[in-house]
């Protein structure tokens, strides 16, 4: 008998998230491993008298292509794949790895320079001119890497997602309306105080948006506006395939001018010389999720902690005043339960993941 739950996770993703509307043509693109929730996200996108193109595989390009094709292929991505991501109404992805670590046999400068190639397709998902969203499903390797039975990972994936997106909409609503009224922003925690601004932005709550889970507000800190310290120490941090731990970065004038980590220091090096934007922030973000109270390797969820924050190097946000460009968006979780705070131009708002307002 199928699981219930898969249905409400595709409606969430069709209904909620995208509002896949009639004569839509909408990509459906993910993992071998997330059959069960593809063939259920293009039954309610064929109810919804929309068009489900399905892309099974890696998405949007595979792994043993980025690794073997010419360079000159690599950074120019193929006409019909920009084509369909500038023609598509919506957007829905659904990662499934069957190994989180595969991208590391992907030499760098190939993966950013795909990265690149790809990223003028997606400036309409960027700004958020198409509806989009991006989920997991879940497999034996999210599970593992999360310390959890693949049944154990699979209740806790839907314990986080199929939440009231309504109630909790209200409720970060209420902190987010806060964080716009401020000048300025201050972090501070183990090894970490940094100020920044959002002067003149609003922040974006994310209740059943562009990511699944959602549980988050977020937004473009000023381009030139971050100054201090922060250090990633709590927990390491995954990207691309490779786990970083204790990343230290400072910041002036809203550039990283010195980085370190204990592990993967080169990998760091390699990404922040990726391109002009990528040593600049392109978001920070507050953890909200009540159901997400434990790390688990996987960022999606990982950022979504209650009582996190996470900086995302990189590319901004255009719909949300962000001007910063770049090929890569690296969020970067800084965990403030035990010993942090987030002051709001000096008013402690926030203690030790939890809320003073």
């Amino acid at each position: 008998m199928a699981d219930p739950r898969l249905e409400q996770y595709a409606r969430l993703l069709v209904e909620t998230c995208v509002d896949v509307q009639p004569g839509w043509q909408v990509i459906v693109g993910g993992g071998y491993l997330a059959r069960p929730l593809i063939d259920e996200i293009s039954r309610q996108v064929a109810k919804r008298g929309a068009y489900a193109l399905v892309r099974t595989g890696s998405f949007p390009a595979s792994r043993e292509w980025l690794k073997h094709a010419p360079m000159e292929l690599v950074e120019k991505a193929a006409p019909l794949e920009l084509h369909q991501l500038e023609q598509c109404d919506a957007l829905i992805v659904v990662e499934a790895p069957e190994n989180t670590r595969d991208m590391v046999s992907i030499p760098q400068e190939r993966l950013l320079a795909g990265q690149a190639a790809i990223r003028p397709a997606l400036e309409r998902v960027f700004r958020h001119e198409v509806p989009w969203v991006g989920c997991q499903f879940p497999t034996p390797a999210l599970a593992q890497d999360a310390g959890m039975g693949t049944e154990e990972f699979e209740d806790f994936l839907y314990g986080a997602c199929l939440l009231d997106w309504d109630a909790e909409r209200e409720r970060m609503q209420r902190h987010a309306d806060r964080f716009d009224a401020a000048e300025e922003v201050r972090i501070v925690g183990a090894g970490t105080d940094i100020r920044l601004t959002l002067a003149g932005r609003s922040m974006k709550v994310d209740a059943g948006g562009a990511n699944i889970p959602g549980g988050e507000f977020f937004g473009c800190p000023i381009e030139d506006s971050a100054e201090g310290v922060i250090e990633f120490s709590e927990f390491p941090a995954v990207y691309a395939g490779r786990e970083l731990r204790r990343i230290r970065l400072r910041f002036e004038a809203g550039r990283v001018v010195d980085a370190s980590a204990d592990t993967e220091e080169a990998f760091l090096h390699e990404t922040l010389d990726a391109d002009d934007g990528a040593r600049r922030l392109g978001e920070l973000g507050i953890g909200c999720n009540p159901g997400i109270t434990r790390y688990m390797k996987n960022t999606l969820f990982d950022e979504k902690i209650d009582g996190t924050v996470h900086l995302a190097l990189g590319n901004g946000l255009p719909d949300l005043g962000g001007t910063n460009v770049s090929s890569i968006h690296w969020d970067i979780v800084k965990d403030l339960r035990e010993g942090g705070r987030i002051e709001l131009d000096g008013e402690v708002v926030q203690e030790n993941g939890a809320w003073k307002i």
